[in-house]
């Protein structure tokens, strides 16, 4: 018997509490790695849950496993959620993540945020909208969406609804009676979590829209411990206020160890009888651009649809159009 299978059938008897199995049943032995010159062993371990009393009771086995019973020098440990393999976080899903942040809220953030997925479904790309925003979820009534309980599939992974191409998943769909959300940090983590891992994303889907809250709050730190590798659209507006506290949601974004893909100035301008009308004043999306050290990739104006739709932009309007700009740009950088 080899050193690394001696290793697996050691450990395999270890029982993961959070799921009362063995790493045999639940096949939690993720890797197992050898460095002969140290004489340590690294592991990937796969747990039902990864908080903190968990982890301790299963190093602490491992650890007299590895180092007292095996007699190895080092042990190194990362634990990841066993549910992660079946979930769109899965690295075998080449999926890319266009988180869509602002400093606060009235800036349209969540219009951008849907218009930029529509313009990515009518680039031919295979999307899905998650509406992180959970204390004012707002991507429902921008598709003009039912406020219905999803329902689950044959696994239980709760099936996402489809507007306009596109997969979305928002809290609004898991409140009732219009109330507020309450929640504190770690409530907030446990729906993030849904989201990510026990919705039935198609398994075509190319990007993934996160509509986050305003500001810098518990659910921005969450999502980068959930997608390390999203990367981040500014938001704000021309006016000073805005682009004031933008700056800031990027200076978090990149503290966070976030890539920035450029700012949006939304609601940039009025065009009326070919007169350009700076309602909110001008420069504020450069102003944060060049803060933030990235580049202003989109000025919006102000616009009502011509469709008769009250935020969704027709592929065949100007604003539509800027869109498909904006969806282009990002396919081409990322």
């Amino acid at each position: 018997m080899d050193k690394i299978q001696e290793i697996k059938e050691k450990i395999s008897t270890i029982t993961d509490p959070s799921s009362e199995k063995t790493l045999a049943e639940t096949q939690g032995i993720k890797h197992v790695a050898l460095d002969n010159d140290k004489n340590t062993v690294n592991l990937v371990i796969g747990l039902k849950e990864v908080d903190d009393k968990t982890k301790q009771v299963v190093t602490r086995s491992l650890a007299k496993i590895i180092k007292i019973d095996l007699k190895y020098t080092g042990l190194k440990i990362d634990f990841q959620l066993l549910k992660l393999d079946d979930s769109i976080l899965s690295k075998t899903r080449e999926v890319k993540y266009i988180g869509i942040a602002s400093g606060k809220g009235g800036v349209g953030k969540s219009t951008v945020a849907a218009n930029l997925a529509l313009a990515l479904t009518r680039l031919g790309k295979k999307v899905g909208l998650i509406d992180a925003d959970v204390y004012g979820s707002s991507i429902p009534t921008i598709f003009d969406m039912k406020i219905q309980l999803p329902k689950a599939n044959a696994d239980e992974k709760i099936i996402p609804f489809i507007k306009e191409g596109i997969e979305i998943i928002s809290t609004e769909f898991f409140l009732r009676d219009e109330k507020p959300l309450m929640w504190r940090g770690p409530m907030l983590g446990k729906m993030l979590n849904h989201f990510f891992y026990d919705i039935a994303w198609d398994e075509a889907i190319e990007y993934m829209i996160v509509d986050l809250p305003p500001g810098t709050g518990d659910v921005a730190m969450d999502i980068q411990k959930l997608i390390p590798q999203s990367q981040m659209l500014i938001i704000t507006t021309p006016h000073p206020s805005a682009s004031h506290v933008a700056i800031k949601a990027g200076y978090a974004a990149k503290e966070l160890k976030h890539e920035l893909l450029g700012v949006v100035e939304n609601m940039s301008h009025l065009m009326h009888k070919d007169e350009r009308i700076n309602i909110f004043g001008e420069g504020g999306g450069k102003r944060v651009a060049d803060k933030l050290e990235t580049d202003l990739i989109a000025q919006i104006p102000i616009g009502q649809p011509k469709s008769g739709h009250h935020s969704l932009f027709d592929v065949h309007e100007e604003i539509g159009i800027n869109y498909l700009g904006l969806a282009n740009k990002l396919i081409k950088s990322m």
